[in-house]
């Protein structure tokens, strides 16, 4: 067959959970509002980056690279929350506000990826591990590319940036509209001014750093921490450890797809009001482990995912290796 990934044919577990979530906690309706504040974090997290930049403009490669990895890592992954916050238009009210707020936040990454996240990280939601339409899947080349080789896994975690530039090719819907192009020319006249007022020291420090807040680091041990099966039949994982107070509450991740209205300040408000929902899940407590664990344990390799997309998952008989939890 020509995928091998673990089939499922129960629907989406998300949908049921939040539902009842509500029913047994109605108080919970109270969480779902925009989080204003969000946007002051994000002038703040772009003005850090472009100060650091800044001050990096003379600077040596080491310094450079300590600088992205050690710092800004940090503050692009931030980022890309507030991104994320403001897709699912959690931060001011109205479509449009949400959008430009996304867009300026790319400022302090160098990649405009805002708008067009938007759109795929929606339809990863509504069509949750569906290989047509859900990006955050690899291909099924990528998959058997990569294999289970430590070394393989380590390099493709490292350029995953470049790789979630690529998975939406796949998807059937349009790639670019209007607010799409609009994002990329204005990202890429700010680079210019950056590259202009920083040197190339400085900007490299800015694309360095959203290399590495989704790449080799802890930090990108997340796009494993979601979804990737440590216990068989679990689809979603949160992650509860001190990094959550670096990466504004992102580990919170079946909360966050059971309740998709709650802004990242409440979600673990979520899991306190409900705990009857969550404690009994399968959690990781380190970033750092999850790392290590995708790149060295074996059992572990991009087709150890769920899928319900039936026509092009094989059965669950098949047997692949999960991991140990």
């Amino acid at each position: 067959m020509r995928h091998g990934f673990v089939a499922t044919e129960e629907p989406n577990p998300h949908t049921r959970r939040g539902r009842e979530l509500l029913r047994r906690h109605p108080e919970i309706r109270r969480l779902f509002k925009p989080h204003p504040a969000s946007a002051a974090y994000i002038v703040a997290l772009v003005a850090l980056q472009v100060a650091v930049a800044y001050l990096l403009r003379d600077a040596g490669w080491l310094w450079v690279l300590l600088a992205a990895y050690v710092v800004g890592a940090f503050a692009s992954h931030a980022l890309f929350v507030l991104i994320h916050d403001a897709s699912h238009n959690l931060i001011l009210t109205g479509t449009l506000r949400n959008r430009l707020l996304g867009m300026l936040c790319n400022v302090g990454q160098g990649i405009p990826s805002a708008m067009s996240f938007r759109t795929y990280h929606l339809l990863h939601h509504s069509h949750l591990d569906e290989y047509d339409f859900d990006a955050d899947l690899a291909y099924d080349w990528e998959a058997r590319l990569v294999g289970n080789s430590p070394f393989r896994k380590a390099v493709w975690l490292l350029f995953f940036a470049a790789i979630e530039i690529v998975r939406p090719l796949r998807i059937h819907r349009k790639l670019a509209d209007n607010w799409v192009v609009g994002n990329v020319v204005a990202i890429v006249a700010v680079d210019v001014l950056i590259w202009q007022w920083c040197g190339v020291p400085g900007f490299a420090y800015i694309l360095l750093s959203t290399f590495f807040g989704v790449g080799l680091h802890p930090l990108g041990a997340r796009w494993i921490q979601e979804h990737y099966t440590f216990v068989p039949g679990q689809e979603t994982y949160s992650y509860y450890g001190i990094l959550n107070h670096l990466t504004l509450n992102i580990g919170y991740h079946n909360e966050h797809h059971d309740l998709v209205r709650v802004p990242w300040v409440h979600l673990p408000k979520v899991k306190a009001l409900a705990p009857e929902f969550y404690d009994d899940l399968y959690a990781h407590r380190s970033l750092t482990r999850v790392l290590l664990q995708w790149i060295f344990d074996r059992n572990l390799h991009l087709y150890t995912r769920i899928t319900r997309d039936r026509d092009v998952a094989v059965p669950v008989k098949r047997d692949l290796p999960a991991a140990a939890a």
